[in-house]
């Protein structure tokens, strides 16, 4: 059985398919997934989907990046966060491949997203993009406040950088987790990554919709397609995929405290 533990559902809601989508990721055995928030509509469609699928669907609420310079509403995300359908705060992070300009202001809006972690020791989902440095830095002051469980404080989501980031990241205590990119040709150094996480803080997702993985480049990507990152993982670790299945989902059963 596995776990994508990052979705994105909100355009399979819109174009009318989310039921064919879980149908496809039953198929798959794909059986419990993390729903993603990141705004008001996304933590709102996140929280719907877990309370109409117990058990299946997971919750998230945040603010992500992209609202950083918009009128956001504190209040309503420690709301959503306090909700206990939702298992996680984001996602939220810092992403300077686009948006540079606006570090200081993303770095503020993450930063206020750490503090309802902290407050109800619910784990956070981390976007970090050219971003590194601040990232780690932010993150340091977020683990030292941390008080809940080590092995529940996080994840660097859809993890594209090198050892050295790796390092820093499982130093803080938070998870990595792999999503597609992993399998497509020019990830050689990925894969490298891939190989020095320990099992214990592997996991695994599909970033639904986008980043399909190898063999299903050119395809919106859906919860389902998590089966072929997780088979190039096991060749990777040079394990079977069930091993891989098995450690990833119960990671993510520890992380999200599912």
């Amino acid at each position: 059985m596995f776990i994508d533990s990052h979705v994105h559902f909100d355009r399979f809601v819109k174009d009318g398919i989310f039921e064919a989508i879980l149908e496809s990721a039953t198929e798959a055995q794909v059986l419990e997934m993390v729903a993603i928030g990141g705004s008001t509509e996304a933590n709102t469609l996140s929280l719907k989907l877990a309370k109409e699928h117990p058990g299946r669907i997971f919750g998230c609420a945040g603010y992500d990046r992209d609202l950083a310079t918009e009128t956001y509403e504190l209040a309503e995300l420690r709301e959503f966060v306090a909700n206990p359908f939702v298992k996680a705060v984001g996602e939220t992070g810092l992403d300077y491949y686009y948006t540079a300009d606006t570090a200081k202001e993303q770095q503020k809006l993450f930063n206020e997203n750490l503090a309802l972690a902290v407050e109800f020791e619910k784990p956070v989902v981390v976007h970090s993009r050219d971003a590194d440095e601040d990232t780690i830095s932010i993150l340091k002051d977020y683990s030292n406040a941390w008080k809940g469980e080590g092995s529940r404080c996080g994840v660097l989501h859809c993890f594209t950088r090198d050892i050295t980031f790796a390092r820093q990241v499982l130093d803080l205590g938070l998870m990595i987790s792999f999503s597609g990119i992993v399998t497509f040709a020019n990830a050689d150094p990925l894969r490298e990554v891939v190989q020095y996480v320990p099992d214990d803080r592997l996991l695994i997702e599909t970033d639904s919709p986008y980043l399909a993985p190898v063999p299903m480049r050119g395809n919106r990507c859906e919860p389902a397609f998590v089966v072929h990152t997780a088979n190039r993982l096991a060749e990777l670790k040079d394990c079977s995929l069930d091993s891989i299945a098995n450690l990833t989902a119960n990671n993510a059963r520890t992380l999200f405290a599912l």
